[in-house]
């Protein structure tokens, strides 16, 4: 068993700049050189695997497994996940489906900035609730791309507005595990969560508008941008507060589409902006149905697989059928594979001060190819194939034409995830960690910032929280802080990485046919609105912290 060391060169302050490293290497390359992402990646991950062995004397087969486990994980959930959203929606367009879906936006609204609120934002936050994994940036973005938007701008709409639910992604997949990896009170964690999203959740649609299209925007859309993020958030607050994270994200995303709605029906019948809407094709109410079946089954068949994990308070939890939806699962789970990742599984021992006493690093690998997010996407596909009456041969091109547009995207997501896993196996993701925790005073304020350096390495605040939540955890105890607040600032705070992840940046590009040198200039876009976005997260968790700490659990 190997032990894991967090100072390889004596000091912390220069072990730190070896493990960065690899994040720089791949940031330079892909912001500055403008190298595609796919090339970035790969070079992070080389430099990742260079600086596990010969910095941190790291085993070489240890290290060739934690690169495989990563890039396992890459492939499947995430990609396969990308892979079937972009399916569904291909589908949708070479059906005809989506130009009644775009007429549908159309008699809505015609207002470019009211589409990006509730396709980005709304309904992105909607899909985010019940998949995550990268599936709304792929499926708003195409959607906007579809509507006229061009696809830059698209791309960069829903990296910004995919953040207020991210923290709630998958049936509040990342709470459980931020509650698994702290032992603290799932309740306490969800409910803090929510008290740091919920401002920033008010601020990130008139964000989203202001930077987008400036003053104009702002004074076209402004208001109707604050009543989304109002409603989004208020609700977003109560049911972390009371309810629990499952249902999070997607109640608080279906109150903000009804609110769109509303804001969307008085401006057409004041003819506020020319708004009226009528240039737009009227459908019949079938039609439309039809037209959005892909993604009602997306939706259905989502909470068919995660549904088990919702607990209603009673007296409501008759209403859902929750042991049901468990029977479900477990039929479907015998297909279902967990086993050790060979050669890597308990294999490296983590060390004080990221653990109380050395522990065994597990590497445990689940391959659920029935009940992985990316399946009910799958199963939407096919139900909407039958029920749109697409021949096998129609539906084999449509899935060969995606395979060859994610290729490179899913190789990219590979070598990013094995970037990451190899940090984290060969004790680099920690020594950064450690660099932050010795912020004393400002932890509050750092907390949050590692969180977002965990979810731009891994592309996922459930992996950001389980590499970096206990030891958020523990540093809190020892500086006398909140231990279950600076957990969930860890949550809070790595949502503003999602959009400068490299993942999401590859599924934003792929969804849109960026050029390679188009995905260079998004990251550089993004990452200034990430790093103040971040910062700001910070500043409500200083105010947690030093000025209210009575209004967090």
């Amino acid at each position: 068993m190997w032990p894991q060391t967090y100072q390889p060169l004596g000091g912390l302050a220069s072990s730190a700049l070896l493990a960065a490293v690899p994040v720089a290497v791949m940031l330079y390359l892909l912001g500055v050189a403008r190298k595609p992402a796919w090339i970035s990646g790969l070079a992070g991950c080389g430099a990742a695997f260079l600086v596990a062995v010969a910095g941190y004397h790291m085993p070489l087969g240890l290290a060739v497994n934690a690169g495989l486990y990563g890039a396992a994980y890459g492939l499947l959930p995430i990609g396969w996940i990308v892979f079937t959203a972009l399916l569904l929606y291909r589908l949708a367009v070479e059906t005809g489906q989506f130009e009644i879906i775009k007429d549908s936006i159309g008699h809505l609204t015609s207002e470019k900035y009211l589409q990006a609120l509730v396709i980005a934002f709304a309904f992105g936050a909607f899909i985010e609730g019940a998949s995550g994994f990268g599936t709304p940036v792929a499926v708003a973005s195409a959607m906007l791309v579809g509507l006229g938007f061009a696809p830059f701008e698209a791309a960069a709409i829903c990296l910004l507005a995919n953040t207020a639910p991210v923290a709630f992604g998958a049936i509040g997949t990342p709470i459980v595990g931020l509650q698994s990896v702290t032992g603290l009170p799932m309740g306490d964690l969800s409910a803090d969560v929510g008290r740091l999203c919920a401002p920033l959740a008010v601020l990130v649609p008139p964000y989203v508008i202001g930077v987008m299209w400036g003053k104009k925007g702002l004074k076209q859309a402004g208001g109707a941008a604050l009543i989304c993020g109002v409603v989004f958030a208020v609700v977003q607050f109560l049911v972390a507060s009371y309810v629990g994270p499952y249902l999070t994200a997607i109640l608080s995303s279906i109150a903000a589409m009804g609110a769109m709605v509303v804001v969307c029906v008085m401006r057409r019948k004041s003819g506020e902006h020319g708004e009226s809407g009528e240039t737009h094709k009227r459908h019949s109410v079938g039609a439309m149905l039809l037209a959005w079946s892909p993604y009602i089954f997306l939706v259905i068949f989502v909470m068919l697989l995660n549904g088990d994990q919702i607990v209603l308070p009673k007296p409501f939890d008759v209403l859902w059928p929750t042991a049901t939806l468990k029977a479900l699962k477990a039929f479907l789970n015998h297909a279902t594979w967990v086993f050790g990742w060979p050669g890597l599984h308990n294999l490296v021992l983590k060390m004080a001060p990221v653990v109380k006493a050395p522990a065994p690093y597990a590497a445990s690998y689940t391959f659920n190819p029935l009940t992985t997010s990316g399946t009910a996407a799958l199963y939407a596909t096919l139900a909407s194939a039958i029920l749109l009456r697409v021949s096998p041969s129609k539906l084999a091109r449509v899935t060969w034409l995606t395979m060859k547009q994610l290729a490179l995207p899913t190789l990219t997501i590979a070598s990013v995830l094995a970037l990451a896993y190899l940090m984290n196996y060969s004790g680099a993701t920690a020594t950064l960690g450690l660099t932050f925790s010795a912020s004393g005073r400002l932890f509050p304020f750092f907390s949050t910032l590692l969180g977002w350096i965990g979810v731009f390495l891994t592309g996922s605040d459930t992996s950001a929280n389980a590499l970096f939540g206990n030891l958020q955890a523990v540093t809190a105890n020892a500086l006398g802080f909140n231990p279950t607040l600076m957990a969930s600032a860890n949550s809070a705070g790595g949502v503003m990485g999602k959009m400068i992840s490299v993942q999401s940046i590859a599924v934003a590009g792929a969804a849109t046919e960026l050029s390679r040198k188009e995905e260079g200039e998004l990251m550089r876009f993004t990452v200034k609105h990430s790093i103040f976005l971040a910062s700001l997260t910070g500043v409500v968790a200083l105010i947690y912290a030093y000025v209210v700490p009575h209004w967090v659990r």
